[in-house]
């Protein structure tokens, strides 16, 4: 099985498609202003976004995308005029990431785990 794509809601797609092509996703399906699907730089997954009227008042979702350059990324977007939520941190699960929100609020989190992604010391064999 392979996770092809991931779908979040927002109120203004326009507006979060603008924000996910400056992450550096691709276009590739313009239906706006209620749809949109864009191609993830790595690997074949892509990431969809569609209009709804009123976003969910619980956590909502979170995204993970990882990146090869943690550091690089973040500052390249931050001259990009992205604000993150947090400056890069360790975690105890040894990954680094920093994390920021979406225009709709979504969670993301930039990361770099290495082998410790899918081969943590405490994964079950």
């Amino acid at each position: 099985m392979n996770l092809n794509q991931v779908t979040i809601p927002a109120l203004d797609v326009e507006k979060s498609v603008n924000f996910y092509i400056t992450l550096g996703l691709q276009l590739i399906v313009d239906a706006l202003p209620n749809y949109a699907r864009l191609l993830c730089p790595v690997g074949d997954s892509t990431f969809s976004i569609r209009k709804v009227e009123v976003l969910s008042k619980d956590e909502g979702v979170t995204l993970y995308f990882e990146v090869n350059n943690l550091s690089k990324t973040v500052k390249e977007l931050q001259e990009k005029g992205v604000i993150f939520n947090t400056s890069i941190t360790e975690q105890p699960w040894l990954w680094t990431e920093a994390r920021l929100n979406d225009p709709d609020g979504n969670n993301l989190i930039l990361f770099n785990a290495g082998k410790n992604r899918k081969n943590p010391p405490w994964r079950i064999n």
